[in-house]
């Protein structure tokens, strides 16, 4: 018995370890927006170059098709597509919290 809580309590914490907790910044992602905005409206739905973001993670779906969620709003920048460029090399993971959380408050 005592085996095996500790075998559980050990695979918890591995568990554990992998998961990232970090939490972006809405305040720093804004201005990492700044040259995303080249492209991008903030404020409105309106197309510029590329889709305007407001509301996004209120969407069903992104332009891609793809559902809304953290996850492909992270692909789409890194990888980019339909004009975008990728920023997979650009932007480090911090900065691409720090936008994610930014675009949660639009």
């Amino acid at each position: 018995m005592y085996r095996t809580r500790i075998i559980l309590i050990a695979a918890a914490w591995v568990a554990c370890s992998t998961i990232s907790f970090a939490a972006g910044d809405a305040a720093k992602g804004k201005e990492v927006f700044d040259q995303c905005s080249v492209c991008h409206n903030s404020d409105s739905t309106d197309q510029k170059i590329g889709p305007g973001l407001k509301g996004l993670f209120k969407r069903d779906k992104l332009a891609s098709g793809k559902p809304v969620n953290e996850a492909n709003v992270r692909a789409q920048i890194n990888d980019g597509g339909n004009g975008m460029p990728a920023y997979k090399d650009i932007l480090s993971d911090q900065e691409k919290d720090d936008v994610i959380a930014y675009l949660k408050t639009l």
